[in-house]
């Protein structure tokens, strides 16, 4: 298993530093390889607070990769930079199979929310085999539906404390699913931006009213991307106040010691 770490130039001001959508902060990061019960070879990155175990691990599941979506897509990008240090959560980035990103390309073909079933399966078990604990899957767009369709079901389901969703279109996800979480019990928290281009809070709110431990949350301002600082940074301080076993939001804007500009 590769084991590999991203390269990044740490240097300490004598001035807190403001945190940007590029900054880097301390942690354990190393790449990684999945391998998926039919057989595929996945590519990823781990990212854990330095010298201590995480409060919490984050599976995230990347937005739709047809149509640009990856591990490196912003809001998990900018999780793996600052969770570990901010607030000691550790974080799993992938590419789904057929998906591509500077880290490499992960086997066989997009399959549509299928296939990928697999590909958080390897994803859960990897955490586990890791040893790591209070595992919480986090999806985005396209990854809102793996977590949908496959998270309450095992051998996931067992392994997994609930999950957060940004966006969710419920496209490929249905009633079914929908039915199967309220079944499982497992928390869900589900944040849906003002301005979404697919489902807006009103019909959210009316599709998630069947699982009742849903906490869907409307998010003013915000678009299905989350572009922007402003709703990025909300978007890790709810998944932080979700995952954590004490509310730690909001997250500090600026850091005082080593950090890093990543390309």
């Amino acid at each position: 298993m590769a084991s590999t770490s991203p390269e990044y130039t740490f240097t300490t001001s004598s001035e807190p530093v403001e945190i940007r959508a590029a900054t880097v902060l301390p942690a354990d990061r190393r790449n990684i390889e999945l391998t998926t019960a039919d057989g595929l070879t996945l590519v990823g990155e781990f990212a854990s607070p330095e010298g201590r175990a995480p409060a919490a691990t984050l599976v995230t599941l990347h937005p739709l990769p047809t149509h640009g979506g990856f591990m490196d897509s912003h809001v998990y990008r900018k999780a793996s930079f600052r969770l570990p240090a901010l607030a000691g959560i550790a974080v799993l980035r992938f590419n789904t199979r057929g998906t591509s990103s500077p880290r490499g390309s992960s086997g066989g073909t997009f399959d549509g929310g299928e296939a990928e079933r697999h590909d958080l399966e390897a994803a859960v078990r990897w955490a586990v085999d890791e040893g790591l604990t209070n595992i919480w899957l986090v999806g985005w767009s396209f990854g809102t539906e793996l977590c949908l369709k496959y998270g309450a079901l095992d051998p996931v389901a067992e392994l997994i404390e609930g999950a957060i969703l940004l966006s969710p279109p419920l496209h490929r996800a249905d009633d079914d699913d929908l039915a199967a979480w309220a079944a499982a019990g497992l928390p869900l928290k589900v944040l849906v931006p003002e301005h979404d281009d697919y489902l807006k809070p009103p019909e959210a709110l009316e599709r998630f009213a069947g699982v009742p431990q849903a906490d869907v949350v409307p998010v003013e301002g915000a678009k299905h991307l989350w572009v922007g600082e402003k709703y990025a940074a909300r978007a890790l301080n709810e998944i932080a106040d979700v995952v954590l076993p004490a509310p730690v939001s909001p997250l500090p804007t600026v850091w005082e010691g080593p950090a890093a500009t990543a390309p």
